[in-house]
């Protein structure tokens, strides 16, 4: 017989001493992981514990989790969950002593492969007050090991265990909240810092799963009814470009409020296209909002049931918060930038834009990329002006913004140099194609409407960079103007 067992036969009026102890012994505990071996320890000094172990209960949810569990002597890591109400001792807050081969049902609530059974158990309630915290559990493999004073020594240990599990969670909960504070203030900085809007998505999601130990975080950006999957980590990761239907049904709660799904495998809310991604365990979605416009939203999926609070609703909000100042941020700085790199008339990139682009093309031949350079001017454009008004002027060189905009490959760009004159770069284009494309705008030339209908011709250079050849985009502009001057008045240079 070990010592602790020897103990725990000792005369009931030395337990009921030893009980005095304990509960100074537990409430000094402020670590949940010390103070359950603690509880542990101080149990089988009055009541022998051949298996033990702690359940904490949420009684929201009718969660219950197996935090704490040990079997002759052996600490095993456990943290199985199973449904409070199919526990008698949960359920009913009382106690239970029974023998024979169900004293080792409540055993199997921490997932082990059955073994020997126990064949005593008593089993408490965790009782804070007046409502089931949890449940403490002590068996022994041998027959009649418990009698109704054992079964009360465990009520009263269970009374100090539950006021001290109650202040070691409150304590917790205190450390945790101040520390998501600070995550919280360091993340409204972090996504302040940027105002690149794919950076700022990427930066929430990784917040999101700091913030709350998530298995997975979706942000979503919206476009008209249909959502978009824009930025996405996790184990429970929905593909980026993933779209979710935000017109009716599901789309409608995270569209107008936040939510959370205690169960995905059955919540008949989770879309059949998005359910897959989640597997099984809860999720918790909330709009993202700038102004008073949904723009998109931010969803989290956890492995386990009943996983989120209405804490973790409020905590998730709050960074949605931050990541709309930082969007609309984001947004207004976009749109600043585009103003002053774009012509207001033609809507084309301007001179600027023309600069910074064709810089790094020019660098690309270097490296081997071919390039061609294409300027045009609008032949007797001072003409239209004086004799026609400038109205007619800006409906002409916004008709030839559009020819050339419509002939212009993606890859390419074409920009309004300044007054007249435009600026077509041509990548991975040698002379000849610089050539069919030149044939092709000016086809378009003498068929729009706009500008057949004011007989405008137009006048065309073409530069080329060598291939290796290091060469300033001023020298390209240059070049391409000299052979544009030199062709004056050539319809087909």
């Amino acid at each position: 017989m070990s010592s602790a067992e020897a103990d725990t036969q000792a005369p009931l009026d030395e337990r009921y001493r030893i009980l005095g102890d304990i509960g100074p012994t537990l409430t000094r505990m402020l670590s949940p992981d010390e103070l359950y071996t603690t509880i542990y320890s101080e149990t089988i000094r009055v009541v022998p514990a051949e298996r033990f172990y702690i359940s904490l209960y949420d009684p929201q949810a009718d969660h219950a989790t197996v935090v704490f569990y040990v079997d002759r002597g052996e600490e095993y890591p456990c943290d199985i969950s199973y449904k409070g109400s199919d526990s008698d001792v949960i359920r009913t807050g009382t106690p239970q002593r029974v023998e024979g081969p169900s004293a080792s049902e409540s055993v199997l609530l921490t997932g082990e492969e059955p073994g020997e059974p126990t064949r005593s158990s008593l089993s408490v309630p965790l009782l804070y007050e007046g409502e089931v915290r949890g449940a403490l559990s002590a068996q022994s493999y041998s027959a009649e090991a418990y009698d109704v004073s054992d079964l009360d020594v465990l009520e009263r240990v269970a009374d100090f265990a539950a006021v001290a599990i109650e202040n070691a969670r409150h304590i917790a909960e205190l450390n945790r909240r101040f520390e998501e504070a600070e995550k919280l203030e360091k993340f409204g900085r972090l996504l302040a810092s940027s105002l690149e809007y794919e950076e700022i998505l990427e930066r929430v999601a990784t917040a999101a799963v700091d913030l709350l130990s998530l298995d997975g975080v979706t942000v979503w950006t919206l476009d008209g009814d249909m959502a978009s999957a824009r930025a996405s980590i996790g184990s429970f990761r929905i593909p980026v470009g993933t779209e979710w239907d935000m017109s009716a049904g599901s789309g409608q709660i995270l569209r107008n409020e936040a939510f959370v799904v205690e169960d995905v495998a059955e919540d008949p809310h989770v879309p059949d296209g998005l359910r897959e991604y989640f597997q099984v365990g809860s999720a918790i979605g909330v709009p993202i909002t700038v102004g008073n416009k949904v723009v998109g939203g931010l969803t989290a999926g956890s492995k386990q049931a009943h996983r989120f609070s209405d804490y973790d609703l409020q905590l998730l909000s709050r960074l949605a918060g931050q990541a709309s100042v930082a969007l609309d941020n984001a947004e207004l700085h976009a749109n600043i930038r585009a103003l002053s790199l774009t012509d207001v008339l033609t809507g084309l990139p301007n001179r600027r834009h023309l600069e910074l682009h064709l810089t790094k093309e020019v660098a690309a031949t270097r490296r081997g990329r071919r390039l061609a350079v294409v300027i045009f001017d609008l032949d007797s454009f001072k003409h239209y002006n004086d004799t026609l008004g400038h109205a007619v002027g800006d409906e002409i060189l916004k008709a030839f913004a559009q020819v050339l905009s419509e002939e212009n490959r993606a890859m390419n760009m074409v920009a309004r140099y300044g007054g007249d004159e435009f600026v077509s770069v041509l990548s991975e284009s040698d002379e000849g194609g610089a050539r069919g494309y030149l044939a092709r705008v000016h086809e378009r030339v003498s068929t729009c409407d706009v500008l057949s209908k004011y007989g405008v011709m137009i006048s065309s250079g073409i530069a080329r960079s060598d291939v290796g050849k290091t060469v300033g985009f001023e020298e390209l502009i240059q070049a391409a103007d000299r052979h544009m001057y030199a062709n004056k008045n050539r319809p087909d240079p």
